[in-house]
């Protein structure tokens, strides 16, 4: 992580709907969240990466590859994007651009995700990709008082090919 990119990474990290939207806790540590983001290229079984907003130079949000599975070659995908890149395409388009990098430069096999039920634009976007639907884990997270299904979906290498 570039050092001029944190002030806009701790923007979407503290965004209500950012924490809302990947189901995480409320508050912040400034210290732990930097020395966990410092960390990131040194772990050798996930890819980290930004999403940059070109025209203005500065960063938007994340697209992460994690939990790698060797037994499957597989891996799991996530995205988050702040305020500043919200309805601007960037979620459709780093989206297939990691897909496209794991499945022509990698041996992975599958991605697999996860989506809150209450995120149907981000819904959309994994199905515009090729993401399928897999299960739905009923009740995964308490929001507001309210249990929130988790949609299940997962992108096979070999459905990914054939969609191309």
């Amino acid at each position: 992580m570039l050092e001029e990119d944190f002030p806009r990474l701790e923007e979407c990290l503290q965004d209500p709907e950012v924490i809302k939207l990947t189901g995480s806790t409320p508050g912040y540590n400034e210290k732990e969240v930097r020395d966990w983001y410092n960390t990131r290229n040194e772990q050798p079984d996930r890819l980290d990466l930004a999403i940059i907003d070109k025209k203005m130079n500065y960063l938007v949000g994340e697209v992460v590859a994690n939990l790698y599975e060797e037994k499957h070659k597989s891996m799991n995908f996530r995205i988050l994007i702040g305020p500043r890149g919200r309805n601007r395409g960037f979620g459709t388009e780093a989206t297939q651009l990691l897909v496209d990098y794991l499945f022509t430069q990698t041996d992975l096999n599958q991605l697999t995700l996860s989506v809150f039920a209450f995120n149907p634009r981000a819904k959309t976007v994994y199905e515009k990709v090729g993401f399928v639907f897999e299960r739905v884990d009923e009740n995964d997270l308490e929001y507001e008082g309210e249990w929130i299904d988790s949609i299940n979906m997962k992108l096979t290498k070999e459905q990914w090919m054939k969609d191309k």
